[in-house]
């Protein structure tokens, strides 16, 4: 299958790279950057299962598997839609100090070309982005972003049973196949 070039989205937020850090990865709660989803999974370390519950944890919008835990730097997991056929592509964010703040930076890798994964992941790189940086600065998204989570919840009872959570448990493994580029990187090293 065809892959879309790399997407990059790069944001610099006013706060100590400690506070995006809990940010990006609380597990206590919903995460507006991450559409009102709630990380859930046994721990955040490599290898570990994640998956993206819904607020009652009945539905899983996206799951996937740590590759790169490096706190407060770099996270990096597999991503897969739990509503299309799509194959599994990687996400890695990476924090680092800056004058002013922190340069978040969102990669979107391996995405599969012209399929609605390739959509979605085009559109939640910039929200992602834009509402991480919100609710660090101001403790909650912009008025555009709130409205569009407050669409996502009035819409989730139409979530296909194929994302009920008991579909997605964690022992599920993934089957992410890493781009030809990837697998040329690792042989170097």
């Amino acid at each position: 299958m065809k892959r879309q070039p790399k997407s990059i989205y790069r944001v610099v937020i006013n706060a100590p790279i400690n506070k995006v850090w809990d940010e990006l990865t609380k597990r206590d709660g919903l995460s507006a950057h991450f559409f009102n989803a709630r990380l859930d999974t046994p721990g955040l370390e490599t290898g570990a299962p994640i998956r993206m519950r819904s607020k009652d944890g009945k539905y899983t919008s996206v799951v996937g598997e740590v590759l790169v835990w490096e706190p407060p730097y770099t996270y990096s997991h597999t991503f897969k839609f739990t509503n299309l056929d799509d194959p599994y592509c990687k996400v890695t964010y990476q924090l680092k100090e800056v004058e002013g703040g922190t340069e978040f930076t969102l990669t979107n890798e391996d995405v599969p070309a012209d399929t609605k994964t390739a959509k979605y992941m085009d559109q939640g790189g910039t929200f992602i982005t834009e509402t991480l940086k919100e609710v660090v600065e101001t403790g909650r998204p912009a008025f555009k972003h709130r409205f569009i989570l407050w669409m996502i919840s009035m819409t989730a009872f139409m979530s296909p049973a194929i994302c009920k959570s008991e579909n997605w448990p964690f022992d599920r493994k993934d089957e992410y196949q890493p781009s030809e580029q990837d697998e040329k990187a690792s042989g170097e090293k």
